[in-house]
This record gives C-alpha cells, sequence and structure tokens, in this order.
C-alpha cells in the first residue's frame, strides 16, 4: 500500500475532502417516498428519442412522487464531444417539457455537467487510494494488448484482473520509481477479493429481482495522469454523482445491467447508499424478418430533431410515449393518460415498437381538439423555426389562415383530421393563400384528364359557372348553381346512374364537382366546398376558375 503523502501528493494540496462534499450536498428535504431521478445524456450527436423516452419516465415518476428530476451532462469522455450537442439538449427538453428541474442558476447540487465536477471525482479517488480500494496502474497500450491476446488464446474472460492484473499488488517502491520518471499511470478500483467467484443478486424495480457473477474486474476510475482535466469514467462519475445529488432512483437503458455487480462494488467501496435501478427496455422498429433497436444511422424517426421540424406537438409525442412504458395508458384518453403516473412495475422487459402511423393518428387526433385560434398561434411558434414563409405568411394574413383553420373545425362535432402535424399546413391548407397556391395549368391539366370528362365539357362547363357564378351564404343554394350546370352539360345526377350507362354522359355530379373543387384547392380531396368559398371570396373563386376556360 502507497504511503498516505505519497497519495496526497498525487492531487492539488488544495483538494476538498470527501466529508466537505458530504456536507456541501446534503440530504434532500423531501417528502417520505418521493424519488429524485436523474437523465444522464452524453453530448455525443444528436438527441435520440430513446432519451426523450427515458427523460419522459424520469419526470413523471419524480414529479407524481414529490421528487426531483434533474438532467445531469455526462461528458467525461472528452473525445467524442459534439459542440451543439448541449443546444440541442436545451431545444428539445423544453419542447416536451421535459426540462431539468434544477440547473446551475435554480440548484444547490451542481454543477450539473460532469466535466466541471473534476475536484468531486479527485477528492473520493483519493479516498479509496489512502484506503487501498484503488490502486496506481503505469500499464501500457501494448502490455493490455498483449494480456488480452493471451487470455483469448486460453479462452479465459478477457479483462484486468486477478494475475493478469499486474499492478494490483505492485510493490510501492516500484510504482514510486515509475512516478519519479513521469509515468503516465490511471487509477483502478480494487474489485473484492473472490468477486471472480461470487454471484450477486439486486432487486430491478423493472424486471424484479435479478442475479449476475460479480465483477472481477479492477475497472479504471480515473482516467490517465497525462490528461487535463483529470476526469473518471463513467462507472465512477455516476456513483459519485448518484450519491451527492441524492438521486434515489436510477431509470436508465437495459444494456447498463450488465455493469450494476460493478456499480454496486463501487457504492459499497464508496459507503454510499445504493439507489434502486430500473433498466428500460429500448424502443424497437419492425423491420422485414423480425425488429432491431431504433438506430441512430439508420432511421429518421431516432432523431428528436425530426419529430420537431415536422411538427408533431409535445403532447401527442408524451402521451405516446407514455403509452409505450405503461400499455395501459394508451387505452386512456390523452388528458387522462398525460395526468395518470407511470409504474415502473408495469413497464415492459421487451423493447415496445415505435409506429409512426399511429403516432401520426394520436397526433392528427389531438390537433382535431383545438380550437382555431390555439392551432395558429401553434402554427406561429413551430414555423418561425422550420417554415420562415409560411411564418411571414401567418403574421402578414392572420384573419385568412384563422378562417381556413376554422373550416369543418370550430364548432364541428368531428373535426377534419387533415393537419395530422405542423407541416401538414403547407399541402392541406396552403390552397387558401394565393401566394401559396399554383392555379390549375387549363382544362388540360393531367389532374382534370384523370376525371375522364371530356376537355370541351370541362371548358363548356367552367365557363358557365364562371360566368353566372353567385357567392350564396346557403350551402344547398350555392351548390345548387354546380348541379344546375351539370346537368345542362350532360352530367348524370348521381354515380349510379353514370355507372349504368356511362357511354351517355361525360361524368357525374361527382365528376362536375370535382372539376371545380380542383380548380379552388388543387385537389379531389379537400374540406367542403362551400366554406371553402366563404373563406377565399368570390373574386378568389373566379381568379382560379378561369384557367379552365381556356381551352
Amino acid at each position: 500500500m502507497l504511503d498516505r503523502a505519497v497519495i496526497d501528493s498525487l492531487f492539488p494540496a488544495d483538494l476538498p475532502e470527501a466529508e466537505q462534499w458530504e456536507q456541501r450536498y446534503p440530504a434532500r428535504d423531501l417528502p417520505e417516498g418521493a424519488k429524485v431521478t436523474r437523465l444522464g445524456p452524453s453530448p455525443t450527436g444528436f438527441v435520440h428519442i430513446g432519451t426523450v423516452y427515458v427523460a419522459t419516465i424520469d419526470r413523471d415518476v419524480a414529479s407524481n412522487s414529490g421528487g426531483v428530476y434533474l438532467v445531469r451532462v455526462e461528458d467525461t469522455d472528452q473525445t467524442r464531444l459534439v459542440d451543439s450537442a448541449i443546444e440541442q439538449f436545451d431545444r428539445a427538453f423544453s419542447y416536451f417539457g421535459i426540462a431539468s428541474d434544477e440547473d446551475t442558476e435554480h440548484g444547490d447540487y451542481g454543477p450539473y455537467q460532469q466535466s466541471e465536477r473534476e475536484q468531486i471525482y479527485l477528492s473520493f479517488v483519493r479516498e479509496l487510494l489512502r484506503q487501498d480500494k484503488a490502486y496506481l496502474c503505469f500499464a501500457t497500450k501494448e502490455e493490455l494488448a498483449d494480456i488480452t491476446e493471451r487470455q483469448r488464446a486460453t479462452k479465459l474472460p478477457t479483462g484486468y484482473y486477478g494475475r493478469w492484473a499486474i499492478w494490483r499488488d505492485a510493490d510501492p517502491a516500484d510504482v514510486q520509481a515509475k512516478l519519479d520518471e513521469g509515468a503516465p499511470y490511471v487509477v483502478r478500483f480494487r474489485a473484492p477479493d473472490g468477486s471472480d467467484s461470487r454471484r450477486v443478486s439486486f432487486v430491478d424495480a423493472i424486471r424484479g429481482e435479478l442475479s449476475a457473477d460479480d465483477n472481477r474486474n479492477d475497472a479504471v476510475i480515473l482516467k490517465s495522469s497525462d490528461q487535463s482535466p483529470r476526469l473518471p469514467t463513467y462507472h465512477f462519475a455516476h456513483a459519485v454523482d448518484d450519491h451527492l445529488m441524492r438521486v434515489n432512483t436510477v431509470i436508465r437503458g437495459d444494456e447498463w445491467i450488465s455493469s450494476v455487480p460493478l456499480h454496486l462494488q463501487l457504492f459499497e467501496a464508496l459507503g454510499f447508499e445504493q439507489p434502486t435501478y430500473a433498466h428500460i427496455a429500448p424502443l424497437l422498429k419492425l423491420i422485414p424478418g423480425g425488429k432491431r433497436k431504433l438506430s441512430k444511422r439508420k432511421d429518421d424517426e431516432a432523431n428528436v430533431d425530426w419529430y420537431m421540424s415536422v411538427g408533431y406537438p409535445a403532447e401527442a409525442v408524451s402521451y405516446y410515449l407514455k403509452g409505450l412504458a405503461n400499455g395501459k395508458l394508451a387505452e386512456l384518453p390523452l388528458a387522462d393518460a398525460l395526468a395518470t403516473p407511470i409504474s415502473l412495475a408495469d413497464c415492459g422487459v421487451a423493447g415496445p415498437l415505435v409506429d409512426l402511423d399511429k403516432l401520426t393518428d394520436i397526433s392528427a387526433d389531438f390537433i382535431g381538439t383545438l380550437d382555431s385560434p390555439t392551432v395558429l398561434e401553434r402554427l406561429k411558434v413551430w414555423a418561425r423555426e422550420y417554415d420562415a414563409e409560411v411564418a411571414e405568411l401567418l403574421e402578414q394574413q392572420a384573419d385568412l389562415a384563422l378562417r381556413a383553420l376554422a373550416v369543418e373545425r370550430d364548432g364541428s362535432d368531428n373535426p377534419r383530421k387533415d393537419l395530422r402535424m405542423w407541416s401538414d399546413f403547407r399541402p392541406a391548407y396552403g390552397f387558401f393563400f394565393s401566394s401559396l397556391f399554383e392555379l390549375v395549368n387549363g382544362p388540360g391539366d393531367q389532374r382534370l384528364v384523370d376525371l375522364g370528362v371530356p376537355v370541351e365539357v370541362i371548358t363548356a362547363f367552367a365557363a358557365d359557372l364562371v360566368n353566372g357564378y353567385q357567392q350564396l351564404d346557403d350551402p344547398q343554394e350555392w351548390f345548387g348553381q354546380i348541379r344546375e350546370l351539370a346537368a345542362k352539360h350532360g352530367f348524370a345526377k348521381n354515380a349510379k346512374e353514370y355507372k349504368k350507362n356511362p357511354d351517355d354522359y361525360p361524368g357525374s355530379i361527382r365528376e362536375a364537382s370535382q372539376i371545380v373543387r380542383i380548380a379552388l384547392t388543387g385537389s379531389t380531396r379537400s374540406p367542403d366546398m362551400h366554406a371553402i368559398t366563404q373563406v377565399l371570396g368570390a373574386d378568389e373563386v373566379l381568379r382560379r376558375l378561369r384557367p379552365l376556360t381556356e381551352g
């Protein structure tokens, strides 16, 4: 064992004692049963929807128990940092209403970024060294590679343990010699003796009692001494941070289950009370022949920015994610599900499938519950970020936008569902705005040709409609003029009659109506035509009909 003076010389002279950090971060004053949860994202790229999924559960569990939810940025791997990642965190967490309860300005347990907590970690590493629960390791990359190669050659588990841990029981004089020559070193945790033959059990809040081989590896807890800042590995940092931040419920992906034995050893060695672990199954995607994890590299829907850019309302996504966590919540109305606590015990152990069609239906239903002023305001917020042209249009023609959005929405028991996400506004409602609408290219336009009505009939029908058009308030009276002109130009009065004798007619009243609909909206599917004409006004209606008369 190294002399205490030698150990202390490896650290800053003014480094606080571990006990000072305990006093700096006292136990939280919270109600009995309150859960303190944390999300630990790494700023190594875009935010994965799985991160929002876990954060949704974290916040829900903490909030519904009277506890605290916090975000702690885990950036100890400085080689993989992406400069814009933290800004992406802030934007995504704000959008989905899962921002941390605490931050640098409003929290007593920070810093909330691991790279800013170097002194805290060093204090506890020094304490483990003093207690001989950790040691200095000068093994080179070449030596470590050789160890791994020899282990594989003899079909032994790979790792730094037992007789392979060449610096575990080194003579203090050899250690001092290495220090004197300035050789770089890491600090390794001294796995308890006999751990290679033991099994460890723990209770997972989702999966119940789990058992695994105890950790045998002397894991690195502090990275190389030739690095600055001196940062710990994830394993050590999370143990220290969860303890000092007084986190008592750790909800994380199930890829960390295999690390629990090491984590339990660290908590015990440090004298910390271990938290409750809850390991969440990953989000999956259905693919031909099976399913796989949602991939950052392969799937657009893995990226949280994608959900925001296409404009899924946060409430719809939150509802959907809560339903993935607890299937029973998916059976409740949206408002009820959002208000109902997530039960960790009811979370499945198999990864749920992400079904975008289902999410889109949920989103359409939610938007359908909103009145037109609310939809307009939400659209403006989205468009300012993702569609500058639409944003400007909504500001300059807000009255027109309100009238358009109100069609088959305000006062309707069955509102239209064509606005499924905010990016649908342009294709679904853009035709209301002359700047976004492209006039039909004459009676020979392919969309009109597809109706099967002769061009000369379209031209004559449209000419008569333009010449005698009346902007009538009553929907039945307004449609009566189309019905009358359809009869005049030989259209069958209904589809049934047309089907009986298709050679006797250019089409039915349906085709006649579609001629008008295409001229006004550019599509064969749209809201009620009379309502559209009331929003557009007579002059705009006639401007859109006239190209059909120019055959």
